[in-house]
């Protein structure tokens, strides 16, 4: 166990957050960073226990144009600075990594100077790729390169010359001797050389027990760039893009799909693939922007913090600030905050005090860090899973839907449970829990023997409401949903055929949004009132229908909520199991 295993990520943006001009005049320092420091215990204040700052290093503009890998950015202070300000994240229990730019740097970056001087008699000429003095570009060299996204102003290192690779690995060892860093994210890993990586991870290995180093990767088999030889974890952009369109498009297939390819790809273990998972961050629109009902910002929260993988939370966004993509700019999304203007925000903000109560309930329970993960209850609307650990069962619930659900779920060994928002409390009766979920929300059922105190609240209303005590039961309960036995579960899983497409930004293509759900039979009144729904009414109850009838009438459902692909079909023929083809049929709107 390392302390990234239980890390709750913060994220900043420091030119941003800082107001610092847009533009490095390299003329005069200021001490930009020391205003970041009262954020420190803001960061503490709401759960996290690790910081995602940078870009730190002297650039030209944005901070990703590195002109010296050694030197804080004069707009933001001298290295005295960021050495002070990491010992007092330190002394906070704070951890703290810093971006890595190892894929390109700057036009002013030395050896690039050198190499406009000297051109073919550079010593440096090498050092980046496909140098062609017999080219131009719009600067005027007289030589043209291989440059990052098509903007010259990023200059491609060639990270299979020798003298690169030792220079950038004196530069983290430089990191880590002068400023006691904790670990880098790597920007642009999905472009870095392989052997590249290699090198980084032996020298990660060697400065620090416990250095991670995290890279940027938007999409593909992240087990090709997490294991042991490469790097700890990636950015999760896959779950990133279905946690906000999977409540957009009230579509939990999207996100359950998701986390199981996931839960694949890492071997389905609990120790697999440790992802950095994030709603928003600077290169993205912010969450509360992206989402059609800002209400979902509850259930899109709960699922970061309690699917597997390592949460982070971007500067800002605990407040629910907006923040749009703009005439090709970024600056929106990176703006000058005053932590002033945000007083009282885990008390008075019903975004904050969410955020911070999810933080120390990660906290408090391991199996959100070591927990395996087991689906409970999947529909369009609603999701259900578990997180499973040392003897330890915590639930977790959300409804993207307006009106309140009601669910009965297996439970953990223990006698009570007691929500971490609402602090309503349950028995367990028969192994399971019966709770409803309200309209666009989420809850956290955690032991309510690991909950001593009082639970903070989401929101006003629920801190106002007295915990609500649902007496024990003494008879069986109807239920409205019967989850099959743990074999059948298992074998149904076992079975499911899952599409490989990888999912993100705009840089990937969509993934198919219907898997396969897990089977849970609804109670009688359910089942008629969605019954009464379908359009034309089936001649026969779906109970009776052959899988060949409950795939027609799927595809259906389908047709009439818009244009069918031919991935869409592939997956509704391929589900070959009743039960399974009887919860997706219920689960249309």
């Amino acid at each position: 166990m390392a302390w990234y295993d239980e890390a709750i990520f913060y994220h900043i943006y420091p030119l941003g957050l800082t107001g610092a001009p847009k533009e490095n005049s390299y003329e005069q320092q200021e001490s930009r960073l020391n205003a970041v420091i009262p954020w420190i215990s803001h960061i503490k204040e709401i759960g996290c226990n690790a910081l995602y700052i940078g870009p730190l290093f002297e650039s030209v503009g944005h901070g990703y144009e590195t002109t010296d890998y050694r030197k804080l950015d004069s707009r933001l202070g001298t290295n005295e600075d960021l050495t002070n300000f990491v010992a007092e994240c330190h002394r906070q229990g704070v951890r703290v990594i810093l971006d890595g730019v190892f894929n390109h740097t700057g036009r002013d970056f030395f050896a690039f100077q050198d190499l406009k001087r000297n051109r073919e008699n550079s010593p440096y000429k090498d050092w980046f790729c496909n140098v062609n003095f017999w080219g131009n570009n719009e600067y005027n060299d007289g030589f043209s390169y291989e440059n990052w996204g098509g903007y010259n102003l990023l200059v491609k290192l060639n990270q299979r010359n020798p003298a690169v690779r030792d220079y950038i690995c004196d530069v983290i060892r430089f990191w880590v001797k002068e400023f006691d860093i904790d670990g880098i994210r790597l920007d642009a890993a999905d472009v870095l050389d392989f052997d590249y990586m290699k090198a980084l991870r032996h020298v990660a290995n060697e400065v620090k027990p416990d250095f991670w180093l995290m890279g940027e990767v938007i999409h593909g088999d992240y087990s090709r760039w997490v294991n042991e030889g490469t790097l700890h974890s990636v950015t999760n952009y896959q779950l990133h893009k279905a946690l906000y369109s999977g409540h957009n498009d009230h579509n939990y297939f999207e996100i359950a799909h998701t986390v199981r390819r996931l839960y694949e790809m890492g071997g389905n273990g609990a120790q697999g693939l440790k992802l950095y998972n994030f709603v928003d961050n600077h290169d993205v629109e912010r969450i509360h922007t992206k989402l059609n009902n800002k209400a979902h910002f509850a259930p899109v929260h709960v699922l970061l913090y309690t699917l597997p993988g390592i949460p982070s939370i971007y500067y800002g966004s605990e407040f629910g600030i907006e923040g749009r993509k703009e005439y090709g700019s970024d600056a929106s999304l990176r703006p000058a905050l005053n932590l002033a203007d945000f007083a009282d925000a885990t008390e008075k903000n019903p975004c904050t005090s969410l955020i911070a109560a999810l933080g120390k309930a990660r906290q408090k329970v391991k199996a959100f860090s070591y927990g395996d993960y087991k689906e409970l209850l999947l529909t369009t609307t609603q999701y259900a899973f578990s997180r499973n650990y040392d003897g330890v069962s915590a639930l977790v619930t959300v409804n993207n839907d307006d009106g309140d659900f009601s669910m009965t779920i297996p439970a953990g060994n223990c006698s009570e449970y007691r929500g971490v928002l609402s602090g309503e409390v349950v028995s367990v009766c028969n192994g399971q829990i019966s709770v409803t979920v309200k309209g666009n929300s989420g809850e956290v059922w955690l032991p309510a023997d690991l909950m001593a105190e009082e639970p903070e609240t989401a929101a006003k209303e629920a801190a106002a409401e007295e915990p609500k005590v649902v007496e024990p039961c003494v008879e069986e309960p109807e239920m409205n949903a019967d989850v099959p036995e743990e074999k059948e579960m298992e074998a149904e899983k076992k079975n499911s055929v899952v599409d490989e497409e990888a999912e993100g930004e705009s840089r990937e293509d969509s993934v198919a949004d219907e898997p396969e759900p897990v089977a849970v039979e609804e109670s009688k009144a359910q089942v008629a009132e969605v019954q009464e729904e379908e359009v034309p009414k089936a001649p026969k109850s779906y109970e009776e229908m052959s899988i060949e009838e409950l795939q027609e009438a799927i595809l259906e459902r389908m047709r009439r909520n818009g244009p069918i692909t031919d991935q869409m079909k592939k997956d509704v023929r391929e589900n070959v199991y009743h039960n399974s083809l009887l919860n997706w049929i219920r689960s249309f709107r």
